[in-house]
C-alpha cells in the first residue's frame, strides 16, 4: 500500500514500546467461529480486490504504510538471499522490501489471483517486475523448497489462513536456518480510553464504510473485526510461533496496540 515514489520514512512513534508478554483481550470474542474456509476467503478477497488498496489506506488513515515500513526496518534483508512475503495481497509489504534492498529478490505469494493481478500491474508501473516474482500459492502448502528464504513475512494475512499452525509451519520450513519470520497482524489496544474508542470504530464504523465502498457480497469488512476478535494475540500467538519451530520469539505493539509485529528466528 506504499506509493510508487520514494517517500521519507514515517516518524518512529513506537520506538519506546518494548517487547513483553501481555496478551490483550480480544475486541470481539464471539462464540460462533468466523468462517475462514478457503473458498469463502478466496472469493471475498477476489471481490474486494479492485478497491482493496484504497480502502486499506482510507480506513487505517494511511497508518498501514507506517506498519509495513516498521516491519522492514525491524527485519531488514542482508545479502542477496531471497525474501518471501506470503498472503501478499497486492504486494505492499513485498514492495517495501524491494525498496529497502533493490538487489534482493522478493517473492510475493497469494492464493487469490485477482490480488496477484493487481500486484503485477503495480510492479510494472513501479519498475520492480524484474525484482519481484508473483506466485499463486496456498500458504498452507507453499511450492518452495525448504531453507530457501532469509526472511519470510506476512502482513495481516495469517489471520485469514484456515489452519494457522499449518501456515506458520510452512513459513518456518521455507525459511533458512538462522533466518527470520515476521508476522504483522491486527491486535487489540490495551490502553484505555483509546481501547474503547477504537473498539467502537473497529466494530461499528469501519465495517459500514468498508461495506458501502466495496459493495462486497461476502461482507469482508464485517469479517475483519470478527476475525481479529477470534485470533490469538500477544503471548498466545508467540506460543504458536514457538510451536511452529521458531526461537527468540518476541512481539512489539504498534500504534497503541492497533497492530502487533511478531518476530521469530529459525534455529541453525
Amino acid at each position: 500500500m506504499s506509493p510508487s515514489t520514494t517517500t521519507s520514512a514515517p516518524q518512529d512513534v513506537d520506538s519506546q514500546e518494548e517487547f513483553d508478554g501481555r496478551a490483550a483481550a480480544p475486541i470481539d470474542a464471539s462464540t460462533e467461529p468466523v468462517d475462514k474456509s478457503e473458498v469463502r476467503v478466496r472469493r471475498m478477497f477476489g471481490e474486494i480486490a479492485p478497491r482493496y488498496d484504497f480502502l486499506n489506506h482510507l480506513l487505517s488513515l494511511n497508518v498501514d504504510q507506517y506498519w509495513r515500513w516498521r516491519t522492514v526496518r525491524c527485519v531488514p534483508p542482508v545479502g542477496d538471499a531471497p525474501v518471501l512475503d506470503v498472503c501478499t495481497g497486492t504486494g505492499d509489504l513485498a514492495f517495501a522490501y524491494a525498496r529497502r534492498a533493490p538487489q534482493t529478490p522478493v517473492v510475493a505469494s497469494d492464493f487469490c489471483p485477482e490480488m496477484l493481478d493487481l500486484g503485477r500491474q503495480k510492479s510494472r508501473r513501479r519498475g520492480t517486475d524484474r525484482q519481484i516474482t508473483w506466485v499463486e500459492a496456498d500458504s498452507q502448502a507453499l511450492p518452495f523448497p525448504s531453507d530457501k528464504f532469509q526472511i519470510v513475512s506476512v502482513a495481516f494475512g495469517l489471520r485469514n489462513v484456515t489452519d494457522t499452525m499449518a501456515g506458520l509451519r510452512e513459513m518456518t520450513r521455507v525459511c533458512q536456518p538462522g533466518g527470520r519470520v515476521a508476522v504483522l497482524e491486527f491486535s487489540t489496544p490495551t490502553w484505555q480510553p483509546f481501547r474503547a474508542v477504537y473498539g467502537w470504530y473497529f466494530r461499528h464504523v469501519l465495517p459500514r464504510i468498508g461495506q458501502m465502498l466495496s459493495r462486497n457480497r461476502e461482507a469482508a469488512y464485517n469479517y475483519l473485526p470478527e476475525s481479529v476478535g477470534q485470533f490469538p494475540q500477544g503471548e498466545q500467538l508467540c506460543q504458536r510461533l514457538r510451536e511452529a519451530g521458531l526461537v527468540e520469539v518476541t512481539h512489539r505493539p504498534l500504534t497503541f496496540g492497533v497492530a502487533t509485529l511478531y518476530l521469530g528466528r529459525k534455529p541453525l
